[in-house]
């Protein structure tokens, strides 16, 4: 299936190739590196690249494209998953997934991709298996391989291997048993001038880090899991008892995995978070234009909105901003035309606000469109979709664990147009 891997860092090097099959030659990412120029932003590389004898299925993260070869039709999205489980590997392993780590454990990478596809067929991705056949780098086992002459590759073949429950590990033990529960949701919401939403959607993960002893078997169930839309589950997931009781039934891989993601549509009607006043005017045959930005909490239960950031990309003619900022502090590249402006955390009593004028060139005609406003944002303890865990059950064990669920809201595309 996958006939070879090159990692392209955003200088458009490659620095890492691994075949599992013949040797494909570097060249063939020249129809990669063709399409990466004619991108205007990195993320716009198409994922799937026709060649006249491969397909290259790509994915950028961190910064890094990992380019997958492929010699005939596959599914693009079965490349694309697997892909991205290579990505949550190495940064598992090594904490960050960027070039200089894995140039850093370029034996450990070499290892681990051999593992995760046998002659191009994914085999071993979970991180529980991988973490028994080949054991993550520290300093002192480094030393010890650098001196001895061996490798992190362990002896025996892992007990999950052998198992009905091929992403746990067995004979797991904790002193202090506990099962923590992230729901994050991310908020993609395009606002026009008249503060009509025109498209929201949410994207929501449950991530999870379970440290419990044996084989703990749990059931996960939601105040209003009818909200939960286009759900993709873990393995681990009983889906025939989702599928009946929209309860959440699954023995957990051994630390932290993402236990689902899901998408909230506007049909449901997405709630708004923040709300924006402006006013962005340019006037014809003037050097001066009017920035008037005011922001506020809207929907968000009582919950502070914190870690706000606006950013807007003006006109070309604008050659200078001069505002005052009633809260945080804003910056103008004049190169750029660059617009940023750190708000901090929203005080409901007293609205943050950036007001003043802007510079345009002399004799330069008025702008054709008015800039968008750009904003992030974070709210702690909430779920925008109103998603709530109601209640986290273990069966198959007699101690009581310690459990917890935490929520957080955060802006994706966050985008007014004015």
């Amino acid at each position: 299936m996958i006939h070879s891997l090159f990692l392209v860092n955003s200088s458009g090097d490659i620095f890492l190739e691994k075949h599992w099959k013949s040797v494909v030659s570097r060249s063939v990412c020249d129809y990669f590196f063709e399409a990466q120029e004619r991108a205007t932003e990195p993320e716009n590389v198409p994922p799937v690249i026709p060649t006249p004898h491969h397909y290259l299925i790509s994915v950028l993260r961190h910064r890094i494209y990992f380019v997958a070869v492929i010699q005939s039709e596959v599914p693009p999205l079965f490349v694309i998953e697997f892909l991205h489980r290579v990505v949550d590997t190495f940064q598992d392993y090594f904490g960050v997934c960027t070039e200089a780590a894995i140039k850093d454990n370029v034996v450990v990478v070499y290892e681990l991709l051999e593992e995760m596809l046998d002659n191009g067929f994914p085999l071993a991705t979970e991180s529980n298996i991988l973490k028994e056949l080949i054991k993550p780098p520290t300093i002192l086992r480094t030393m010890v391989n650098t001196i001895t002459g061996s490798t992190n590759v362990g002896e025996q073949l892992p007990t999950g291997q052998l198992s009905v429950v091929p992403w746990r590990r067995t004979g797991v033990k904790y002193t202090n048993n506990e099962a923590y529960f992230d729901v994050v949701e991310e908020i993609d919401v395009i606002i026009d001038k008249s503060g009509s939403t025109i498209t929201a959607e949410i994207q929501g993960v449950i991530d999870a880090c379970v440290k419990l002893t044996g084989m703990p078997d749990l059931t996960l169930s939601f105040m209003n899991p009818r909200l939960l839309d286009d759900v993709s589950f873990h393995p681990c997931v009983r889906f025939k008892r989702w599928e009946a009781e929209r309860i959440l039934s699954f023995i957990p891989p051994d630390g932290n995995f993402r236990l689902l993601s899901y998408h909230v549509s506007s049909q449901n009607l997405v709630a708004i978070p923040v709300y924006v006043k402006h006013n962005i005017s340019f006037r014809e045959g003037s050097s001066q234009g009017r920035f008037d930005l005011t922001l506020g909490p809207k929907q968000t239960m009582g919950k502070g909105v914190e870690a706000v950031l606006v950013s807007s990309q003006l006109p070309r003619g604008v050659l200078n901003a001069n505002l005052s900022a009633s809260q945080g502090t804003y910056t103008f590249d004049p190169v750029t035309k660059m617009l940023t402006w750190d708000v901090g955390k929203i005080n409901p009593q007293k609205l943050p606000s950036l007001k003043g004028s802007m510079s345009l060139q002399a004799g330069a005609s008025k702008p054709d469109e008015n800039p968008s406003i750009n904003i992030q944002f974070k709210i702690q303890q909430m779920a925008i979709s109103g998603l709530k865990v109601n209640r986290l059950d273990m069966y198959g064990e007699k101690y009581k664990p310690f459990k917890g669920i935490k929520y957080m809201t955060k802006a994706g595309k966050f985008q007014v147009r004015t």
